[in-house]
């Protein structure tokens, strides 16, 4: 049985990891970190093993392997501190906070010989794996365009908080771009097989404010033009401020047809055909932030792409060097929104 330790207790570790780890037959949940040593002690009393009242206390114990689930300013030293004291990583998007933070995770991997993967669970959504397959074999020939959206209400819903430290610069460094921009950008590398090779991008705070009425200190929503490497073009819109259904698709416009995923209630891909006709798959569903929120939940399959990883030593889709494209693309944004100018991305 693996030991597994959870550095970070909040809201992430309370609905997605802790449960996954726990549905895994594979893995015992032994260890638990968070700033606020009482919180770690509630899921010591809920569910076993032991509270720690600092990080390296739980990395000097037996545990084999960490989540890394702390605010993502702390991401790239923790991960790192956790890699090179001898315990594989599953840490949370986004990966790191600047590219230099992101390539030093990955290289510090490599050197202990340490796993590191990324919480990029939109990569393993069934209807997304289809969706490749799809593209990659051709029968709809070139991407032209493309469309994908991540828009729900807000984090604060997530957290229960009103002043949610994502809302704070300080802690969280980004805003909604880096939230949920990084899935939707890497969702396009993963789908299109292609890298993005330019960016134009807008970052605003449109409408969040902190409990005393002042803008918070990060964009809310975020818009991005990109150019794929065959010259296909397309947008991305990352929101906030959607205070109706949440939006979570992506559309894909290809020489002889359209592939849409999860934009539709029924079903979760629809292929479209250039010839009138179209299939409709039933292959899973996206658990929205609300659902979460409320008590509602599916698999992310992230958990266990983690476990099968230590165990059998199969690459996984979630590797820490397969993300460094998507994070350069969330660095360029950010630098063409403050220069309002076209960036290219190697």
């Amino acid at each position: 049985m693996l030991k597994i330790g959870i550095i970070g207790c909040g809201k992430i570790a309370r609905v997605r990891h802790i449960p996954e780890y726990l549905e895994n037959p594979n893995v015992d949940v032994v260890a638990y970190y968070n700033r606020t040593f009482e919180v770690a002690q509630s899921y010591e009393k809920t569910n076993g093993g032991k509270a720690y009242a600092s990080i390296e206390e739980l990395l000097n114990s037996d545990v084999d392997a960490v989540s890394v689930l702390v605010p993502n300013r702390d991401h790239a030293a923790v991960t790192i501190q956790a890699l090179k004291a001898g315990k594989h990583v599953l840490c949370e998007k986004p990966m790191a906070t600047t590219l230099e933070d992101s390539l030093e995770m990955v290289k510090t991997s490599r050197e202990t010989g340490k796993i590191l993967l990324i919480g990029q669970n939109q990569r393993l959504a069934k209807s997304h794996v289809k969706a490749r397959e799809i593209i990659e074999s051709g029968e709809l020939g070139e991407i032209i365009a493309f469309q994908t959206h991540f828009a729900h209400p807000g984090p604060e819903g997530w957290t229960g908080k009103k002043d949610s430290w994502f809302f704070d610069k300080k802690v969280a460094s980004f805003g909604v771009m880096a939230d949920l921009g990084v899935h939707k950008t890497d969702v396009l590398h993963y789908l299109t097989g292609q890298r993005i090779v330019k960016t134009f991008a807008e970052l605003k705070t449109l409408n969040k404010k902190y409990s005393n009425g002042t803008p918070i200190s990060v964009d809310d929503n975020a818009f991005a033009i990109y150019t794929l490497e065959n010259g296909a073009v397309g947008t991305m819109h990352v929101s906030w401020t959607n205070y109706g259904e949440e939006d979570n698709s992506t559309i894909i416009y290809l020489e002889k047809g359209k592939i849409r995923c999860y934009d539709n209630d029924e079903y979760s891909l629809i292929v479209e055909n250039s010839d009138g006709t179209s299939i409709n798959y039933i292959l899973d569903v996206l658990t929205s932030n609300k659902e979460q929120t409320t008590g509602g939940r599916t698999s992310t399959g992230v958990i266990d792409e983690f476990i099968n990883r230590i165990l059998t030593g199969t690459p996984s889709l979630l590797e820490g060097e397969s993300v460094i494209d998507s994070m350069k693309v969330i660095f360029a944004n950010e630098i063409s929104a403050r220069d309002s100018s076209i960036v290219g991305i190697e």
